[in-house]
């Protein structure tokens, strides 16, 4: 998978940040924060994207990757009565140990950035997941996806594995949702989740995560 993207750095005192963003702006990606859970509204292209961000953050544990989304248009569906406030994404490996409080001016001293494409496996299939799925469920369990909200920024920091195990899920998305929603047109909904029985939440909310293909613009 070749994933274009641009790579930023932004300096905070003593410190320097390394910050990855998509080239391709996500125009057709919500993040929805309903307070008890959140939504992920995405089509084929958002999703595919997102899957090879999410493998990049396993590889990446020395970046920042943000996914800017905030500003986005809702899909043109029915949502939940709460409508909820928009967000954006920043993945980032726990080993980094970054402060979600200093990520606003981080942002603000992002620079042009620069292009690069980079080639990534792709994420893996449900079979590698299952055979793992146990381990997941021991107290000794590290590999568990913890959340901050700050600066209309929701972080998912998390180890190498819970990511790279994870990206299927943007992958599911992508490769069956476009065939899904045609053929059942009195229930075109077709989704996954990050739910809290797999294992892999630790101090973080449930995400479901949900094809759509009619956008507002």
């Amino acid at each position: 998978m070749k994933l274009p993207v641009v790579i930023h750095r932004a300096r905070l005192g003593v410190d320097e940040f390394r910050v990855i963003r998509p080239a391709q702006p996500l125009t057709r990606a919500v993040l929805i924060d309903h307070d008890r859970h959140l939504d992920a509204y995405l089509d084929q292209d958002a999703a595919r994207s997102i899957a090879g961000l999410w493998m990049l953050a396993a590889r990446s544990p020395r970046s920042l990757i943000h996914l800017p989304m905030r500003a986005n248009h809702p899909p043109a569906r029915e949502v939940p009565d709460d409508v909820g406030v928009q967000l954006d994404l920043v993945l980032l490996h726990h080993s980094l140990q970054f402060a979600p409080s200093h990520w606003k001016q981080v942002r603000g001293r992002l620079g042009p950035g620069r292009p690069q494409t980079v080639s990534l496996p792709e994420a893996e299939h449900d079979d590698a997941a299952v055979a793992d799925y146990a381990s997941r469920h021991y107290r000794e369990n590290r590999d568990l996806f913890h959340q901050h909200l700050h600066a209309e920024t929701l972080f998912m920091t998390g180890s190498t594995k819970v990511f790279r195990e994870t990206a299927r899920h943007f992958l599911d998305v992508a490769r069956k949702g476009p065939g899904y929603v045609p053929v059942h047109p009195s229930y075109p909904h077709f989704c996954t989740e990050l739910h809290s029985n797999d294992g892999i939440l630790g101090d973080a909310r449930e995400i479901h995560i949900e094809y759509c293909d009619q956008w507002n613009s």
